[in-house]
């Protein structure tokens, strides 16, 4: 009798522990949720960026397929910015893909990180990864993650050994008019 009860806990366990979803599966659920909606942003308080301050800031999750998200990043006129999330094996990826207004790459373009885990359901991270240490030799320390919420999405990048943080906060619960389309964009 004590062998059945026993077999029934690890049993259950087991099948509680299978229904659980995994974190990055539910964070980029959430995140699917606004595919074709735009979001103000303002930079936080303590972040000083000349390139920023004082510009508007817009997220537009303009693309969701079920492995890949596309969020241009609008700073006034500046429309080179695209956050690419990507989706596989449990954890997701962010790279930065960055235009000229012919939509050519930029020399500075395609680096960023993949999570190392499945992260949590409100927040991942993104180390830099070999092709960014490649690319760009001094932001092989960076870090970047993205908080999301029901009412807040954040995008943050810190280098290792450095106290400046950028962060850039968007409000979730207000929509506001899309952007145009990022340079380069094709629709894909």
């Amino acid at each position: 009798m004590r062998k059945l009860g026993l077999g029934l806990l690890l049993a259950a366990a087991t099948i509680n522990a299978q229904e659980k979803e995994i974190p990055s599966k539910v964070f980029w659920n959430n995140l699917q949720k606004h595919c074709g909606k735009a979001y103000e942003g303002k930079l936080a308080d303590f972040v000083k960026n000349d390139d920023f301050s004082g510009k508007e800031l817009k997220m537009h999750v303009i693309s969701c397929k079920p492995n890949e998200i596309k969020i241009p990043f609008h700073v006034g006129d500046d429309h080179s910015r695209t956050w690419v999330l990507t989706y596989e094996n449990d954890v997701i990826k962010l790279k930065h893909d960055h235009r000229h207004e012919d939509g050519s790459e930029d020399k500075v373009t395609q680096y960023g990180g993949t999570n190392p885990n499945p992260g949590f359901e409100k927040f991942q991270m993104f180390p830099a990864d070999l092709e960014t240490h490649q690319r760009i030799p001094y932001a092989s320390t960076n870090v970047w993650w993205i908080t999301l919420d029901e009412k807040k999405y954040t995008y943050n990048l810190q280098r290792a050994g450095s106290d400046n943080k950028f962060t850039v906060e968007f409000d979730l619960t207000k929509e506001v008019e899309k952007p145009q389309a990022p340079w380069g964009w094709t629709g894909k």
